[in-house]
């Protein structure tokens, strides 16, 4: 098995060319030829994960987010990227990033978020043109008050707190989502007749909404973290045999602490 093998079966569900112009999703440590016997897919590359890999044999390693996301000015270990960087390349470990690409296909990040809230007749919310885009929107099953939409969110997503704007007297029928960073989209949500937005990383004054619109921040890593499992499940399934699990400490792996 050879890293070009890993690299295609995650390019095949989501293309590099999907991928946004700031991004820098694929390979950005090793070569394509290299050899792999094992294959850990994380939710973050940090030092910890690459020390897990070596521990379990893995000589790839395959995250959401791109551990380089522009040119480094120097590679040093008092600084975490420059430390995993150095931790991969001495343990000759690949590293594999797929990030707005698989935000953007139907099935990846914000697909994902949809089938957690049962929504139906899934939309993409910012498309591009081609079935692909940013965010998704759906109905749900049964309309709900707001109030109890925010409690069916936060058991949908094993949450003990959310962030949330005002809470809309009208029910919720109607709910747009997408992962990661999601401020720039409210726009889009509004617009796609949603009654409310599900996402995360929404600054303070993005919270005043109009009164029959309801914003609900469930944080960045809660509501992207499904992708590993996505990305282990496409791997497994093509490769049924090969050495390829996800990492032990990925519920430990956020690094936004609730008290």
């Amino acid at each position: 098995m050879k890293v070009r093998d890993i690299a295609a079966v995650i390019e095949d569900f989501a293309p590099l060319s999907l991928q946004e112009g700031w991004d820098n999703s694929g390979l950005c440590i090793g070569s394509p030829d290299q050899e792999v016997k094992g294959v850990l897919v994380g939710f973050d590359c940090t030092p910890a994960l690459v020390d897990e890999a070596v521990r379990a044999g893995a000589d790839m390693i395959v995250t959401h987010h791109p551990l380089i996301f522009s040119g480094l000015k120097k590679i040093s270990p008092d600084d975490m990227v420059g430390l995993t960087v150095i931790k991969a390349v001495s343990a000759g470990i690949a590293v594999y990033a797929a990030h707005t690409n698989a935000d953007k296909v139907a099935a990846g990040v914000s697909g994902a978020m949809a089938a957690r809230l049962c929504l139906k007749d899934v939309e993409i919310l910012d498309q591009d043109g081609d079935g692909t885009g940013l965010g998704v929107v759906g109905n749900l099953p049964e309309p709900m008050p707001a109030s109890e939409f925010v409690y069916y969110v936060k058991k949908a997503f094993g949450l003990s707190s959310v962030r949330c704007s005002h809470l809309p007297e009208g029910e919720i029928s109607r709910v747009a989502m997408c992962g990661g960073s999601g401020s720039s989209l409210i726009g889009k949500a509004r617009s796609s007749g949603a009654q409310a937005y599900v996402s995360g990383d929404i600054t303070y004054h993005h919270f005043f909404t109009p009164e029959d619109f309801l914003i609900v921040d469930i944080g960045h890593f809660e509501g992207e973290v499904d992708i590993v499992n996505i990305l282990f499940s496409l791997i497994k399934k093509k490769f049924p045999t090969f050495a390829v699990r996800t990492s032990s400490g990925l519920a430990a792996g956020n690094p936004v602490l609730y008290f």
